[in-house]
C-alpha cells in the first residue's frame, strides 16, 4: 500500500505566487496613482504662511496641467515638454521643480507669460498696476516652544478675482524689485509670506519657472500637524493635530 500523494508543496507555491501578484499589482496601482492622479506633499517651511503652515499635508492634483517628465517619480520619464498641457491660472498654488531640477518647491503663481512683475514698497504690481492689498486682522504666527508672534496680514486680490492672505513683516529688501518680464512658456512664483520666501523675485533657487518644471496644483489640505511633529507619532496627535485645518479646500483658507 502506497501513501497518498500530498498537494501541500504545490498549494504553498501557488499561495506564494498569488501573494507576489497581489503585491506587484498594488505597487503598480500606487505608481499609476502617484504619477497620473495625485501626489502628497508636506510643507517644510514658512514661505507660504498664512495659507500653508509647516506640517500641512497637501493633496496635489497631478493631471491639472497635463504631464511632464517631472510628473513621474525621480523625473524618470524619457521625454521633454508637456503632454495634454493645460495652462495654469493666476493665483494657483503650484508644486514645481526649482532651478536645480531636483528640489520641489511650492509657491503661488503671480505672473503669466508676457506679464511684467514688480514689487514697489511692499506692494505687488502686475503690468504696471498695483494689486489691491487690504489690511485684515493680524496673524498669530506659530513659533517654537508653543509661542506665537503677531504679524501684519493682508488680503490681496489678483486681476482675475482670486483672493488670498499675505504676511508683511515690515520694511525688508524684498519690498522693492526690478521689473521682471516673463518669457513665453514661463511663470512667476511668489510665497504668501512675502518677507520670508525665496521665490522668483530673487532669481536664485526659484527663477522663472518653465511649464515643463511644474508638477501639479495644490488643491486640498488633508491634515495638519503642529510642532514639527510626525504623522507616525500617533501618541502626540491629541496635542499636535490642527483639527480645524483638516479636510478642506485651499480655496477656503482666506480670512
Amino acid at each position: 500500500m502506497t501513501d497518498k500523494p500530498t498537494d501541500e508543496p504545490q498549494s504553498f507555491g501557488k499561495e506564494m505566487w498569488d501573494l507576489i501578484k497581489v503585491v506587484v499589482e498594488a505597487l503598480l496601482i500606487a505608481v499609476v496613482i502617484r504619477t497620473f492622479i495625485f501626489g502628497l506633499v508636506v510643507i517644510p517651511s514658512a514661505s507660504m504662511v498664512p495659507t500653508l503652515l509647516v506640517g500641512d499635508y497637501l493633496y496635489v492634483t497631478k493631471y491639472a496641467y497635463g504631464y511632464s517628465k517631472h510628473s513621474f517619480p525621480y523625473s524618470a520619464a524619457p521625454f521633454s515638454g508637456r503632454i495634454f498641457g493645460v495652462e495654469p491660472k493666476l493665483g494657483d498654488i503650484i508644486v514645481f521643480k526649482a532651478a536645480d531640477k531636483k528640489t520641489d518647491f511650492i509657491k503661488r503663481l503671480i505672473g503669466l507669460p508676457g506679464d511684467r512683475i514688480q514689487m514697489v514698497d511692499g506692494v505687488m504690481h502686475i503690468n504696471g498696476k498695483a494689486v489691491p492689498k487690504v489690511k485684515v486682522a493680524d496673524f498669530a504666527e506659530p513659533l517654537r516652544g508653543g509661542r506665537t508672534g503677531v504679524v501684519s496680514q493682508f488680503v490681496e486680490t489678483l486681476p482675475n478675482g482670486v483672493k488670498y492672505n499675505t504676511l508683511d513683516y515690515g520694511i525688508t529688501g524684498a519690498d522693492n524689485t526690478n521689473i521682471f518680464e516673463i518669457p513665453k512658456g514661463h511663470y512667476f512664483m511668489v510665497g504668501d509670506s512675502r518677507d520670508n520666501s525665496n521665490d522668483s523675485r530673487f532669481q536664485d533657487k526659484v527663477r522663472m519657472v518653465a511649464f515643463e518644471d511644474i508638477i501639479g496644483r495644490a488643491d486640498f489640505l488633508l491634515l495638519s500637524i503642529a510642532n514639527e511633529g510626525s504623522f507616525l507619532e500617533f501618541w502626540n496627535w491629541p496635542d499636535n493635530l490642527r483639527i480645524d485645518r483638516m479636510f478642506q479646500s485651499l480655496d477656503n483658507i482666506v480670512e
